[in-house]
């Protein structure tokens, strides 16, 4: 635990580092802060503070940065208030949500760019597994003499579109009967049930190949990034941000690292508290949103360590109260 001075004078180096991104001098803590003593004894207890573990000193700098610790430290203080948006943030999500319709998958991709907006960082956004979601409906429609669309609306919101293709000469009237078997075959069934066979398709091999489609569709949770150039600008060595992209570019690492952060009971990970090497330096925010009691997916927003994290917090926060309440009204 720290003391009210140095809690203060760490908070202060926090604050200037992330709006600078340069070394903090106690000089400049002297100016910034209303801790009432000397640049001397700030000088003193920011020494304290590095040998602690919250500050650490560039070799070319006399000024001090903050640590992982540090971060944690500034973080947990910020968790201990209410999140809340700006007046223009505020009105930028209502306006969002406000027009906000469509199928759940372009809503999270603009959800993914509306985060980007607010924090000027990359954000992730994780769509729902589609695996165990059943089907509320399901149609087949007529495209060409070999080929049909069967589309499927499922429980979390997820529409799914799969054309197949039959060495059968279709009809109209073809189609529009298997439609009404695969309708009795597959509504009020998840994916992962279909993925494993289901009975009574008889030898229509249409009927059959948009069940096996549709138990194809079943996968991991579907991952939106916006953003992620954003992460250029971040950091000055060309090979590490080509690694934070290339981290980006794997849905899997992404998804479970979101996943693991969650598991953890954890909503800032800061630096080597990732457990992901190229993103030792970054920091990740996350919040899950939630529709009928239920966890659907996850927003976040990922950036270096010194990202602003009160306006991280405030904005996944309260997006993702929003995209609930879009989600439930829809």
């Amino acid at each position: 635990m720290l003391d009210d001075r140095k809690a203060t004078i760490l908070s202060a180096v926090v604050e200037e580092y992330i709006a600078t991104a340069q070394p903090v001098g106690s000089g400049r803590i002297a100016d910034s802060t209303g801790v009432d003593v000397s640049s001397a004894t700030i000088r003193n207890e920011m020494v304290a503070l590095e040998e602690a573990g919250y500050l650490a000193q560039p070799h070319t700098s006399a000024g001090r940065i903050p640590t992982d610790k540090g971060y944690r430290f500034f973080v947990d203080l910020l968790r201990s208030d209410e999140p809340s948006l700006d007046a223009i943030d505020q009105g930028d999500v209502g306006n969002f949500f406000a027009g906000a319709h469509g199928e759940l998958e372009l809503m999270l991709s603009r959800t993914s760019d509306l985060l980007v907006a607010l924090t000027d960082w990359t954000a992730v956004v994780v769509g729902p597994s589609a695996e165990q979601a059943t089907i509320r409906s399901a149609q087949l429609i007529d495209l060409s003499s070999h080929i049909a669309m069967v589309v499927a609306v499922l429980s979390n919101g997820v529409v799914e579109k799969r054309t197949v293709e039959v060495v059968t000469e279709l009809t109209p009237e073809i189609v529009a009967d298997a439609g009404r078997r695969l309708v009795k075959a597959v509504e009020g069934h998840t994916l992962a049930e279909l993925a494993s066979g289901v009975g009574g398709l008889g030898d229509d091999p249409l009927l059959q190949a948009a069940v096996d489609a549709l138990g194809a569709a079943g996968r991991e949770a579907e991952l939106y990034v916006g953003g992620a150039s954003r992460m250029a600008g971040a950091f000055e060595a060309v090979e590490q941000v080509r690694d934070v992209l290339t981290i980006l570019e794997q849905q899997i690492v992404v998804v479970s690292l979101i996943r693991d952060v969650l598991d953890r009971g954890m909503r800032v990970v800061i630096g080597e508290e990732t457990g992901v090497e190229p993103l030792a330096e970054c920091s990740l925010v996350v919040a899950p949103y939630i529709v009928d009691g239920e966890a659907t997916g996850t927003i976040g927003v990922l950036g270096p360590t010194r990202m602003d994290y009160s306006q991280a917090l405030s904005a996944v926060a309260v997006v993702s109260r929003r995209l609930e309440r879009a989600l439930g009204e829809g």
